[in-house]
């Protein structure tokens, strides 16, 4: 797990993501996901350049059932991002990073 990111599960959800004072993106992955494995640097790397302005998570879909399911979550990689409490944008599947900064760069602004 690189530096800049935390490895959330559901217990500490609420406290973590929903009550964070800056924004936060979540990416819901599992260990035998390609995908996830293949956009897992590019959420390191976002995790590192806004570092103090974003807080990074990821949540392994496998360990913690609860929360995946009560966002609707049925494909991953799925990269969530939120504000104040609620979800404010989402991308789901390994997309270039590009488009993981624009999500980011909208909330931020």
């Amino acid at each position: 797990m690189a530096e800049h990111v935390m490895e959330i599960t559901d217990a500490r959800f609420k406290q973590e993501i929903l009550e964070s004072s800056i924004p936060v993106l979540v990416d819901f992955w599992a260990s035998w996901c390609a995908p996830c494995r293949m956009i897992g640097p590019v959420v390191e790397e976002v995790a590192g350049e806004y570092a103090g302005r974003l807080k990074v998570a990821k949540m392994n879909v496998d360990e913690n059932a609860s929360t995946p399911s009560q966002y609707g979550i049925r494909g991953i990689p799925a990269l969530l991002l939120f504000k104040n409490g609620e979800v404010v944008d989402q991308v789901v599947g390994a997309v270039p990073k590009s488009q993981v900064v624009r999500l980011i760069e909208k909330v931020l602004g």
